[in-house]
């Protein structure tokens, strides 16, 4: 039976909008390195950075039905997730869709599968991270889900969970894990804004991260050149 969940729980808005100030590598590594969807999934522009919300979609393969249908359940601040049941190249989302969520203030696709449309896209400021770049047309014949717990390249991905999107690629916080992991970027980035002027300063990573004696630890040794008289 398929399914479409309405009215789902959706992590706060405060929260995800200020997750938006930390890029995706920043926030995978201060929630101890997880949560990154596949690389292959890249932007289909660069220079966007989103965080919003997911709306999750699953999809046969070719088949965009079901992204009509989750067009109903977005509300502002939203990021639609698509994740078909089985590898697909297709081009389920093109710039009419994306005229469409936009005008509901969804923020951005990620999309395990195809994308077309992709000038369009880029000149309305629609930003989208998918695994391929495609013209390949879809049917409307079969039903998938929407809001239901979803795998998309290679992470589960639940409603209301907060998507996190920028060049380096795209990264999930959980809804229930989202304000702890804020309080963890915060500290990093500020953690790193110390070393950066350090290292701006001229100080060595070696010494501003104490690496030396776990390097000899591990056997790491340094040997000078004799002088030979070669020139």
């Amino acid at each position: 039976m398929s399914v479409v969940v309405r009215n789902h729980l959706r992590a706060e808005r405060e929260i995800v909008d200020a997750l938006a100030g930390f890029g995706v590598a920043t926030v995978h590594e201060a929630q101890a390195r997880t949560g990154l969807l596949d690389p292959a999934l890249r932007p289909v522009w660069s220079g966007a950075h989103i965080a919003g919300t997911a709306v999750t979609v699953s999809v046969p393969p070719a088949d965009n039905w079901m992204l009509h249908v989750a067009v109903e359940q977005c509300r502002e601040g939203d990021v639609l997730v698509v994740a078909p049941t089985s590898p697909s190249s297709a081009g389920y989302f093109g710039e009419l869709i994306a005229t469409a969520v936009a005008a509901r203030g969804v923020r951005g696709l990620v999309i395990d599968a195809g994308c077309r449309d992709i000038a369009e896209l880029r000149q309305m400021g629609f930003p989208v991270w998918a695994r391929h770049i495609s013209a390949f047309g879809t049917v409307k014949e079969t039903l998938g889900d929407v809001n239901t717990p979803i795998v998309c390249a290679g992470q589960r991905i639940a409603p209301g969970d907060v998507i996190v999107a920028d060049d380096d690629g795209v990264v999930v916080v959980p809804r229930y894990e989202a304000a702890t992991v804020l309080a963890a970027s915060q500290a990093r980035e500020e953690r790193e804004a110390v070393v950066r002027k350090r290292y701006a300063g001229g100080e060595l990573s070696l010494d501003v991260n104490s690496m030396r004696e776990r390097l000899a630890a591990k056997g790491l040794t340094y040997v000078d050149q004799e002088p030979t008289g070669d020139h």
